[in-house]
């Protein structure tokens, strides 16, 4: 563990991840800061690199009560690090998993402080694409949405050629499947995604590898059987297959302002039926039980998935 990172004194580890580690830190004046340190080998990598300074850009850019604030950064250092509001808490995924369930209120104060923090999020031009569990922390004051490492922002280029598949399979929306245009609505869909998991544990798609997940997000409706009743419309509205179909953050925010049973709460907008997209019907799926990469490969190609967005699918599988 070093010792120090910049100007700032590491006093613990606090994980790792696929770009680097994460340490708390202190300033000298006793603040404490999240530091996420890229990995040496990363480093030297320049596409690496350019990855983590559009981090920096994206993360330097939201400023709201519901994100981790930038403190610091260094991208041209030997092993590049930016510093972040510390915030102490677990993950929703290590809350939900540890902790169970959310229940429905606690659910609709979850989703108007991520409602909040995309608003704020948008406003800088910027759509995270990697909104889930795991990029949520929880405190005493609300979520903090953090990780901008894949977010697309506007005032810069495209961070991958358009054949690549970035963000996280079972909170990744129909558009950024299928490589269509992504906008803010894209968020939302993830959002709804994130809520249905800490209401529920488990996605709205069902479970299964990824090329399975990513097939039924662009063709099939989602199952909110497992959902509190109170909670299905505020899902399924965020879960609209078309993105203009979808709530803006704004209006979310304005249903989840008071609870449910107010009468006077504010209402979603009404969400036309259920876009059904042409479906490509698959042959029938050989063999039972199992998954058969082939079946879901012609499933994913037939919706104009390039074959290294499948194998990136496959490669991908929980």
């Amino acid at each position: 563990m070093p010792v120090r990172i910049g100007p700032y004194q590491v006093s613990a580890f606090l994980g790792q991840g696929g770009m680097g580690s994460v340490y708390l830190a202190r300033t000298r004046g006793g603040r404490s800061v999240a530091v996420k340190v890229i990995r040496p080998e990363l480093a030297r990598e320049p596409r690496f690199r350019s990855r983590f300074a559009r981090e920096v850009t994206a993360a330097k850019a939201v400023s709201g009560a519901y994100t981790a604030s930038v403190v610091e950064a260094d991208t041209e250092c030997e092993e590049p690090w930016l510093a972040t509001v510390f915030v102490p808490g677990p993950s929703l995924w290590e809350a939900v998993r540890v902790g169970g369930t959310f229940t429905p209120d606690r659910v609709r104060q979850l989703g108007a402080g991520l409602a909040e923090a995309l608003a704020d999020i948008h406003a800088a031009g910027i759509v995270h694409r990697d909104l889930k569990p795991q990029n949520v922390l929880m405190n005493a004051e609300g979520p903090r949405v953090i990780d901008f490492g894949i977010a697309h922002v506007t005032d810069l280029p495209p961070l991958t050629d358009p054949d690549s598949l970035l963000g996280t399979p079972h909170f990744m929306s129909p558009e950024q499947i299928t490589g269509g245009v992504l906008s803010p609505a894209s968020d939302v869909f993830s959002l709804g995604l994130v809520l249905a998991f800490a209401a529920s544990e488990q996605g709205p798609f069902g479970t299964g590898n990824n090329a399975q997940l990513l097939y039924r997000i662009v063709h099939t409706e989602p199952d909110m059987s497992a959902l509190p009743q109170e909670l299905r419309l505020l899902v399924a509205a965020c879960l609209a297959k078309r993105p203009d179909r979808r709530p803006t953050p704004a209006e979310l925010l304005d249903a989840l302002g008071t609870r449910a049973a107010d009468p006077d709460t504010p209402t979603l907008p009404a969400v036309p039926r259920p876009y059904t997209p042409t479906v490509w019907a698959p042959p029938a799926r050989p063999g039972e039980g199992g998954g058969d990469f082939a079946w879901n490969a012609q499933a994913l190609l037939a919706d104009g998935l390039t074959d290294a967005l499948v194998i990136e699918a496959a490669g991908h599988d929980t």
